[in-house]
């Protein structure tokens, strides 16, 4: 079966609704939504409905941090600009979808399986995975041999050998890579509302599990739409004009 990994959707409906028929397209079985569906972009509604639809068709979600400060309240330490998007955002959803972002869990594990927002050793304390530091922290929180999860907005692999080394790189989109279970794998699809590695198109990850081979891919959109939907929403600008750097 194939597993499509998505995360931080960020409310971009143009880049979402690509990235789902792309997924559909490579025949994906299932999918797993890492987290933040809101902030930043003008579609919330949108976004959580057809995510909440999927999670009823048997999909996985897990919980991210603009996910709990909408739920919430912002944090202190947020940025001004995301601040204002969730208070915006709160005023734009209704109960159901409100009670779904307070529902969601942090993290959840299924089999071999770890799939959570920022990391696996402090799941709610938002920390970013950087570096190979962060890496080996959050692969030593778990015994699963792959974690999936977000936060970062450009794709990136780690792995971990039983012997203790550690490798990571950018991969390169379409190409397969193999991931077999006797070393531990953490997994970062990329964005797919908000890229930032310099290429506008969304980011998405595949997991093949009877294979053991992951995919990478890009996925091309309408970024001038999304990003004209959120001057008309009268948010912050610089949130429409990063759409079109990846930045």
């Amino acid at each position: 079966m194939k597993l499509a990994l998505i995360t931080d959707l960020h409310a971009n409906r143009e880049a979402v609704q690509e990235v789902l028929d792309h997924a559909r397209a490579q025949g994906a079985g299932r999918y797993a939504f890492l987290g933040d569906y809101v902030g930043y972009g003008a579609d919330p509604g949108w976004v959580l409905d057809t995510v909440m639809d999927f999670v009823s068709q048997g999909a996985i979600a897990v919980g991210g941090n603009h996910d709990s400060g909408v739920a919430k309240g912002p944090s202190p330490t947020m940025r001004p600009d995301a601040r204002r998007v969730i208070e915006w955002t709160h005023s734009q959803l209704d109960d159901r979808q409100l009670a779904f972002l307070r529902g969601v869990p942090l993290s959840r594990t299924e089999g071999d399986m770890l799939f959570v927002h920022a990391n696996a050793f402090a799941p709610a304390e938002w920390e970013y995975i950087q570096s190979r530091i962060e890496a080996v922290r959050s692969l030593h929180a778990t015994p699963c041999h792959y974690t999936f999860c977000g936060h970062m907005h450009e794709p990136k692999l780690f792995h971990l050998s039983g012997t203790g080394k550690v490798g990571d790189f950018i991969p390169s989109p379409g190409v397969a890579i193999p991931v077999p279970a006797h070393r531990q794998w953490l997994v970062i699809p990329g964005s797919a509302g908000q890229p930032r590695d310099g290429n506008p198109a969304a980011c998405y990850a595949m997991f093949d599990i009877e294979e053991q081979a992951l995919t990478f891919h890009r996925v091309p959109y309408d970024h001038e739409t999304a990003a004209d939907k959120i001057r008309r929403a009268g948010l912050p600008p610089a949130l429409a004009d990063r759409l079109a750097r990846g930045e």
